[in-house]
């Protein structure tokens, strides 16, 4: 568990670090703030699309080998990126970075679906704390590391964590039989058709374009035809995905599958809209702090610290009670912490005190613990052993996607600058999507049972 948990907790880490450092990376390399933003959605792009490609080729090529291979990238990624000649450079080892991170995100979680046969959702607990303690304190970390260092100090950073991580991976993940061998045999075409590369091609493509056409709209503020043009293309693509791998007969996301267990789409929509909620709070709650109540940056940290605490906390605490009751009873109580928290923001004037805002943090980072755990394990529940790797590279896809969606939803609420009437504003929209999590949750547990044989597998 700590193998794998050193391995994942980077992917968490490197996007919530960043955060801290985009005013540093601004002025170091003269950019206007629209252009230095992209460094945060590139990253959350490739995880979005190498997740599941992974996961992917994790069911061919083995999980163990895939996991050391994302150590290996994440590496070299870290090491080269703060040496980086100018910022593109810099966008591309941060999406190679990505993509090493992402490959342990996807395949961490199959690893323990695999080898943990007993207190699964305990497993995942664990799994949770190094995840969510990781988004926590990345603010706070990279705020320290930049303050007594600079920029290229967040980068660095993750070296010793991989290291360990793959030190301890080598010597305690276990070794699988999978067909590789046979793979190697193969042909250049036969292999593309295990991989399914042109379902890859266009998922990515179509994926990109999507998102790139919406950020775009974004970044510059108005939504024009080009933007437009971009974001159908890519609905376009999405749709001939969809159309190739219904007829595909290795499919790299297997649709078929997901229609016939209806619920692992549930577990996945109703994850994502639990970090567009999430997600939402992480990323405004700092900016009301700092430009409503003008809290300086370092007492802002200190109090996102306590979001992260009660994650810590929450997550240990739900792996016992899921193993005992299953998800749905966790998973609810997330939910409505999510709602009252949103509804209690909605309440919030100029001059609440702060002890309202720690109620905020409290409710959510309660409910993310839980949500993280309850969500994982519900996935497990859901999905065929066979194809747990692409599962939970989608999984983690659909956290991504939320967190994009979030930061789409604050700035279309918010517009061009912050304002506290746009904040409560979004209060009110995200106790709505609380409320639907809610519904979310009710369709989805009918159908998984309580005959999972939690606590007794």
């Amino acid at each position: 568990m700590i193998s794998v948990g050193l391995g994942i907790l980077l992917n968490p880490l490197n996007s919530s670090m960043i955060a801290v450092a985009l005013p540093r990376l601004q002025n170091a390399f003269r950019l206007d703030f629209t252009v230095v933003s992209w460094i945060v959605f590139s990253f959350y792009m490739a995880s979005s699309i190498a997740q599941p490609v992974m996961g992917k080729a994790s069911d061919i090529f083995g999980r163990r080998k895939i996991f050391l291979t994302g150590l290996v990238v994440a590496f070299v990624a870290s090491l080269w990126a703060p040496f980086s000649p100018n910022f593109t450079w810099l966008i591309v080892f941060r999406i190679v970075q990505s993509i090493g991170t992402g490959m342990m995100i996807a395949v961490g979680m199959a690893i323990v679906r695999v080898h943990i046969t007993e207190k699964q959702a305990t497993a995942l607990s664990v799994l949770s704390i190094f995840q969510s303690g990781a988004a926590a304190m990345g603010p706070f970390i990279g705020g320290v590391l930049i303050h007594w260092w600079d920029w290229p100090a967040i980068f660095f950073v993750n070296i010793p964590f991989v290291a360990a991580s793959f030190i301890f991976s080598w010597r305690m993940i276990p070794k699988e039989e999978t067909p590789a061998s046979v793979v190697r045999r193969a042909s250049l075409r036969k292999w593309r058709e295990w991989m399914d590369a042109s379902g890859i091609l266009l998922f990515a493509a179509g994926l990109t374009a999507l998102l790139t056409g919406f950020l775009s709209a974004k970044s510059s503020g108005y939504f024009s035809w080009r933007h437009m043009i971009v974001g159908l293309i890519g609905l376009v693509l999405l749709a001939a995905f969809v159309r190739h791998e219904l007829r595909t007969t290795s499919p790299f996301i297997p649709l078929r599958t997901f229609a016939k267990h209806p619920e692992m789409t549930w577990v996945n929509v109703g994850f994502m809209l639990a970090n567009v909620l999430f997600y939402s709070l992480f990323f405004g709650l700092p900016f009301y702090l700092q430009t409503v109540r003008h809290v300086s940056g370092i007492h802002t940290g200190i109090l996102m610290l306590s979001l992260g605490l009660c994650s810590l906390v929450a997550s240990p605490l739900a792996g016992r009670w899921i193993d005992k009751s299953g998800p749905k009873p966790a998973l609810l109580l997330s939910a409505i912490l999510m709602t009252l928290g949103s509804a209690w923001i909605a309440t919030w004037n100029p001059s609440s005190p702060v002890i309202s805002v720690c109620l905020a943090l409290v409710a959510f980072g309660i409910a993310n613990g839980l949500n993280n755990v309850g969500m994982q394990a519900a996935l497990f529940k859901s999905t065929p052993k066979e194809i747990i790797g692409v599962a939970s590279g989608l999984f983690s896809t659909s956290r991504n996607l939320g967190a994009i969606l979030s930061s789409l939803l604050t700035g279309l609420v918010m517009g061009g600058d912050f304002s506290f009437g746009g904040f409560r504003w979004l209060g009110i929209l995200l106790t709505i999507l609380a409320l639907s999590l809610i519904v979310i949750h009710n369709r989805l547990f009918p159908v998984l049972s309580r005959d999972d044989g939690y606590g007794t597998a």
